[in-house]
């Protein structure tokens, strides 16, 4: 049974202070009797305030009102100055000096709202601020014991296999009300789930963005509505992990305790996380290089050990660009349909190995993260290295947030020479007879591409500009001599005629 807490209530309900309330109830405001009484003093003095803090109950025997007549003046003065500097209530001590309490006390107490009540001349002073400091130790110590339980609570749940969950869990038991795991775009741990609202959610999302980007460890506090929240940063300066979200508008020492207990052990279980997350990618990339090799049957076995098995045959394979690999809890998601797909990384790309089946996936994962990835035909294993060449080119030339590679090749391949990387490269291997135009006013490139234009007919092409035939041979012979290609060859014709296709010198 919880021990009650120190307040009026609980002063004037102890029977063996004979303790009898003077006020009406219904005059008084409405939580006036549970506040917690920090301390009981004793004063007589007229003014007793500059000797006062708040949390106060004063008790006095009304030597101050000796020689006061039986006015309100005095006793409105002095029960305005109690009121003022935080007294929670004043006790009469009667049979003192007076029989009972004055009437025009009773009034000014009503006035201010100020529980007063009546101690009988049985009643030490003394034996009430003692009953009230043991009250108080009595709570001191009930509040310590609960937060060496819930300590040794969360340190036996963080060593259970799923440790920070179990553990944040645990923590929202104890302190009775949500707690969360916040990173800056999700939320992967939150107890009781579904505790709070969207909103709130968005708002403590956003603050822990700021807070992680700043890299400074710091606590601070996050309002959502009429919700109150408390949050910390997990990890160590320069290497945050997360923020911890505690719905509560205060704690008391003994909880902040247990808070600080989780924030330590939470922050060391997200590194560990992070060294187990390396090595589980670690393996994944050997998993895909072991497929790419065509070692299936070793990638195969570590993905047993590891609990990814690879998804069924024919697969796809996706290569994702930088902002989808980066994009915050793209890793939780791939991993959350490990056995459908295998992702990895491979020369600084994101590689998803998806079912082909299951290509819908690669079209979930960038709708919801954004980026844009290439896809792969459908090939078995031994195939994956092909595959991934296909990934690679079909997002290098996207068309869409997700380009398939057969949407490619059905363009033929001609669309190939369309990009902005192939006319670079044209302009690149062009450069020698344009520099050779412009010094010595020649046509060179204007003759290349009327040739190519006219099927290769010198005759055609002379017609086209309006020259001898010759001087068109003579032209091209220049130009093959500079550009270092024979156009007497297929080749030779195929890498001009690439390059003047490229820098839209001919038509498709």
């Amino acid at each position: 049974m919880a021990t009650p807490a120190p307040t009026v209530r609980a002063l004037l309900a102890r029977p063996e202070l004979h303790l009898r309330l003077a006020s009406a109830l219904d005059t008084l405001p409405d939580d006036s009797l549970d506040r917690i009484v920090r301390w009981v003093h004793s004063s007589d003095l007229a003014d007793p305030t500059p000797f006062l803090t708040e949390g106060m109950v004063l008790l006095t025997t009304g030597t101050q009102f000796r020689d006061a007549d039986d006015g309100a003046r005095p006793f409105d003065e002095y029960v305005s100055r109690l009121a003022g500097s935080g007294v929670l209530g004043l006790g009469f001590g009667t049979e003192v000096v007076r029989a009972g309490i004055p009437g025009a006390l009773v009034d000014a107490c009503r006035r201010e709202g100020l529980p007063l009540w009546e101690v009988p001349y049985q009643t030490p002073f003394i034996a009430i601020a003692r009953a009230n400091a043991e009250s108080l130790a009595a709570v001191a110590y009930e509040r310590r014991t609960w937060a060496l339980e819930a300590q040794r609570a969360v340190a036996v749940a963080a060593l259970r296999p799923d440790g920070l969950r179990t553990m944040l869990a645990e923590l929202a038991r104890r302190l009775g009300t949500w707690v969360g795991l916040v990173e800056a775009e999700s939320l992967p741990h939150e107890h009781p789930a579904g505790g709070i609202d969207a909103a709130a959610i968005a708002a403590l999302e956003a603050h822990a963005g700021t807070m992680l980007d700043r890299g400074v460890q710091a606590a601070s506090q996050v309002w959502s509505g009429s919700r109150h929240f408390q949050v910390q940063t997990l990890g160590q300066r320069g290497r945050l992990r997360a923020v911890l979200a505690i719905e509560a508008s205060e704690l008391d020492e003994q909880a902040r305790a247990v808070v600080t207990t989780v924030v330590a052990m939470a922050a060391l279980a997200l590194e560990q996380r992070q060294d187990l997350d390396l090595a589980r990618a670690t393996l994944r990339s050997g998993m895909l290089t072991a497929l790419i090799r065509g070692d299936v049957d070793l990638a195969r076995a570590v993905g047993e050990v590891m609990a990814t098995p690879l998804p069924n045959e024919p697969v796809v394979v996706a290569v994702a660009d930088r902002r989808l690999a980066e994009a915050g809890g793209t890793g939780r998601w791939l991993d959350a349909h490990a056995g459908r797909l295998l992702h990895a990384v491979d020369e600084g790309d994101l590689v998803v190995v998806a079912s082909a089946n299951d290509s819908g996936l690669v079209d979930q994962l960038v709708l919801r993260h954004g980026g844009v990835a290439g896809v792969s035909d459908a090939v078995p294993y031994t195939g994956l290295g092909r595959a991934l060449a296909q990934a690679r080119t079909a997002r290098d030339r996207a068309t869409s947030p997700v380009t398939r590679f057969a949407d490619l090749a059905g363009a033929g391949m001609l669309s190939v020479l369309d990009g902005p990387d192939a006319r670079l490269v044209a302009r690149a291997a062009l450069a020698p007879i344009e520099r050779h135009d412009a010094e010595h006013g020649t046509e060179l490139f204007a003759t290349l591409a009327a040739w190519f234009s006219a099927e290769c007919a010198h005759d055609a092409a002379a017609r086209a500009l309006g020259v001898h035939r010759h001087t068109v041979r003579s032209r091209l012979a220049a130009a093959q001599d500079l550009l270092g290609l024979d156009l007497a060859t297929v080749a030779g014709r195929a890498q001009i005629w690439a390059a003047l296709r490229a820098a839209g010198a001919l038509e498709g």
